[in-house]
């Protein structure tokens, strides 16, 4: 906790113009800068803690909220942005040329969990004042799910570059190769993650609750579409192998299950789109020796085609895919079982100079101590150590007015 505490207070940037919008950078060196997916994963894993990084955090994404559509930089009315930098980011990937404008709206999750931030920060404490300032943001970023995000009008958030040089997959696991079918072969979008509907159903439910609660109109509205999202997932993305059922990790072009086994449906713990059985399906997979390593939840299962284990979104460990895991389990009742990863990752800590690294290998514990490490990995990275609260909570650790002035989360 003391480490990660050291790495969050380096990781702390804000707007020049708004110096009091603080937010956590994304990580040192590749992605210091305004991320919206990792500043507010960040921010909500650190909650517990107190309010004011999320109120903060809010603020500054929703000051540069999307106002129209821009198909080169993937801007929309409502959506809240992927990243800011200085000047265009050019890379290969994949043989393919990639070239991210300075401002970057290429995320299907970002908006949907600005939502569930402002939700749940509000639920903490959030000032009702602050939390009102938002509210018409908060409006805008529901229409978006609804009008923008589901872009062909099947009830799921989806996503496809249309400039030809943004990136080819923009959920969490946004590398061109890391949706896989259970053989390895790679999927074709649209591809709707089944992670994000997770997401988009909590953030419905959280923002019909908001509305209500501010006397504003639509909140039936939004009840409405999670239900209906509740179900449509249930009868597309399930599937099954010998071990039995399971969530997908997406539907591809053709509105088939993706059937690679992955911790993608572990962030769906905790959101409220799976019942009670589901959940715990969902657990007993994660939690086998295929996809817990002992120190994590690898990113896909060992028994999938393309799995390597040091494959960065394919056989790779990453510590706040755990964390959110972890926070998931707890929310939904398996404390045995998040106390098994937080160990884990306490575990894995300990081999990294205790600094939770932002990934590393998948080698099984019982093979390899410390981890294999990533080289490319961020050091410090944001959502990483934000994740030492979930594990401390699962422990029954968390000391929490001496990490919030060691955060300065009061000053």
């Amino acid at each position: 906790m003391s480490r990660s505490v050291s790495d969050l207070n380096g990781l702390r940037m804000a707007p020049a113009g708004t110096p009091s919008d603080t937010f956590l950078a994304a990580g040192a060196p590749w992605f210091f800068t305004m991320f919206g997916r990792d500043s507010l994963i960040a921010a909500r894993m650190l909650l517990p803690l107190g309010t004011e990084l999320a109120g903060s955090t809010l603020r500054a994404l929703a000051a540069r909220q999307g106002t129209t559509t821009d198909s080169s930089t993937a801007e929309q009315p409502g959506k809240i942005l992927h990243e800011v930098r200085r000047a265009t980011l050019q890379f290969e990937e994949g043989g393919n040329g990639i070239a991210l404008p300075p401002v970057y709206f290429g995320t299907i999750d970002a908006t949907p969990l600005w939502i569930s931030l402002l939700h749940d920060a509000w639920k903490s404490g959030l000032p009702e004042s602050e939390v009102e300032a938002l509210l018409d943001a908060l409006e805008a970023a529901l229409v978006w799910l609804r009008d923008h995000g589901d872009s062909d009008g099947d009830g799921f958030l989806e996503y496809l570059d249309t400039s030809g040089h943004g990136l080819a997959n923009q959920g969490w696991k946004d590398s061109g190769d890391s949706i896989r079918w259970h053989d390895g072969s790679l999927a074709e979008g649209p591809i709707a993650l089944a992670e994000v509907q997770g997401y988009a159903y909590e953030a419905a439910l959280g923002g019909a609750a908001l509305l209500e609660a501010f006397g504003r109109d639509g909140a039936e509205n939004w009840r409405a579409y999670a239900a209906n999202l509740s179900e449509r997932f249930r009868a597309s993305f399930w599937c099954a192998d010998d071990q039995g059922a399971y969530p997908a990790i997406a539907l591809d072009a053709q509105k088939r299950p993706v059937d690679g086994v992955a911790s993608n449906m572990g962030h769906l713990l905790g959101t409220g789109i799976l019942n009670e059985d589901e959940e715990a399906t969902v657990v007993r997979r994660l939690m086998d020796d295929t996809m817990f390593s002992g120190y994590g939840i690898r990113t896909v299962s060992t028994t999938n085609g393309g799995f390597w284990p040091t494959r960065y979104h394919a056989g790779s460990v990453w510590s706040h895919d755990t964390g959110i895991i972890i926070h998931g389990m707890m929310r939904s009742g398996f404390h045995t079982e998040a106390r098994a990863l937080a160990t884990g990752l306490l575990d894995a800590a300990e081999g990294f100079d205790w600094r939770l690294p932002e990934l590393f290998s998948g080698h099984s514990s019982k093979e390899v101590f410390p981890p294999v490490p990533y080289p490319a990995s961020c050091r410090p990275q944001a959502w990483a150590a934000a994740s030492a609260v979930p594990i401390a909570t699962a422990l029954g650790a968390l000391n929490q007015s001496k990490v919030v002035t060691a955060l300065h989360l009061n000053a």
